[in-house]
């Protein structure tokens, strides 16, 4: 093990595009129909469209910004390179501990879903241990080569989606298109955006793993635009499918398995649920493939331990990042404080999106890589348009959630105070040339 050494850039465009859709398409889309139809009725398809158009504001400004580095780290890094170290430690801190929690949770879903088919799963011991051996699995595939747990990520895409689009497709061959219109309902407006906001987040995990990616300053970029045509189109025909079936007295937390039910009958909802259990999996796969790297990228530029830059001689993998991004999602499993975790992160998540802003305005104006010849007024407008949306999304978060998410960022402070006196600047940031 040495932290000389540096992984190979073996992940591709399309490769890209896979991380990023696993990082978006997961559990939410098994509840998303339901609750979409029951704010935005027969409109939530365009809805899905609308909200797609408003994300690619703050897409363009995080995919512009990737095309002036080729490190990992994504907005920890765009952040540290605005405002100092100080800045991207807070960054990757929040960063991390949102994923974390997810991941986390996400383990105990997968069970439950495994459980719908197969009771065994309810013994707490069982459950537990299961957890503990899906973490286990990931965390080896993740270590043991980026092409292996991209090959993984391929199968159990094709493994996912193939039920999904099965469903949708006979569905609206067997019910048509809606023709009953419902109207939204307005006094859910805000409730939907959330939603809607929850749905597309992930799309930009790429970003992460830069480093590992061929050609970054073009690859990035084009896999976040890909990815979100592709997320709207599938998120669009689901909804239409959804709003064709409509099952009567559909289970309103399990809607696709209900709809599933309707038009395949009893094993239709054995198919939604086995759909589900890929999905949630490849999607804890594509993060302990990519965020791993945030820690890996620290560790490299001395905001971490030297340790965290360590990378396999044998498997071209940063292993110590990736044990330990695997160590703390197991703790947090099996202790259950990740509920209230994720609750607190939402804020700290929001003000991670609202700095990389700040930091593409900076860089922006100090012409960093030459980037100011690229934008002209209409790069204004995005900035307005997405700095208003996610002010907007800030402004939802209670109240409540502020004082301990303001403990969060003082905790990140102290371990940074710690951390540096360990660390080491071993590869100093550098911007593509003018």
């Amino acid at each position: 093990m040495n932290t000389a050494k540096k992984p190979p850039r073996v992940i591709g465009l399309g490769s890209a595009t896979l991380l990023n859709l696993n990082g978006v398409v997961g559990a939410g889309i098994f509840a998303l129909p339901a609750l979409l139809y029951a704010g935005a009725g027969s409109l939530a398809p365009l809805a899905i469209l609308l909200f797609a158009l408003l994300t690619c504001s703050t897409i363009a400004i995080f995919g512009k910004l990737s095309t002036l580095f080729d490190q990992s780290g994504g907005p920890q890094l765009y952040i540290e390179t605005a405002f100092g170290r100080f800045a991207g430690f807070e960054t990757g801190w929040c960063i991390l501990g949102a994923n974390i929690a997810a991941r986390a949770a996400n383990f105990h879903v997968i069970v439950s879903y495994l459980a719908s088919i197969f009771p065994l799963f309810d013994d707490p011991a069982i459950r537990l241990a299961t957890i503990l051996a899906l973490i286990a699995i990931f965390t080896m595939l993740a270590i043991s080569g980026t092409r292996r747990s991209i090959g993984a990520l391929w199968v159990g895409t094709l493994l996912k989606l193939t039920p999904i689009l099965l469903l949708c497709l006979v569905g609206l061959f067997v019910n048509g298109l809606p023709t009953t219109f419902v109207g939204p309902q307005f006094s859910e407006v805000e409730a939907t955006a959330l939603l809607l906001a929850y749905a597309f987040s992930g799309g930009g995990v790429s970003t992460i793993s830069a480093g590992e990616t061929k050609n970054p300053h073009r690859t990035v970029l084009l896999s976040m635009y890909i990815n979100l045509a592709i997320v709207a189109a599938l998120y669009a025909l689901v909804l239409l499918a959804y709003v064709a079936i409509a099952p009567d007295g559909a289970n309103m937390d399990r809607p696709l398995a209900a709809a599933g039910e309707a038009v395949f009958g009893t094993w239709g909802g054995v198919l939604i649920a086995l759909a589900a259990i890929f999905s949630i999996g490849t999607g804890q796969l594509g993060y302990f493939v990519t965020m791993p790297r945030l820690l890996y990228g620290m560790g490299r530029r001395g905001l971490l331990p030297a340790r965290f830059a360590e990378v396999s001689d044998r498997f071209d993998t940063p292993w110590f990042a990736i044990a330990t991004y695997g160590l703390v999602v197991a703790f947090l499993a099996l202790s259950g404080t990740f509920t209230s975790l994720a609750t607190l992160m939402v804020a700290a998540e929001t003000l991670v999106l609202i700095a990389g802003m700040a930091a593409f305005v900076a860089m922006w104006r100090g012409n960093a890589g030459g980037i100011a010849k690229e934008l002209g007024p209409k790069w204004a407008v995005i900035v307005a348009i997405s700095t208003a949306f996610l002010l907007w999304l800030l402004a939802q978060v209670p109240w409540s959630a502020a004082l301990p998410t303001l403990g969060i960022l003082v905790a990140g402070g102290i371990i940074y105070m710690i951390a540096r006196r360990t660390g080491g600047d071993v590869e100093p940031i550098h911007i593509r040339e003018a």
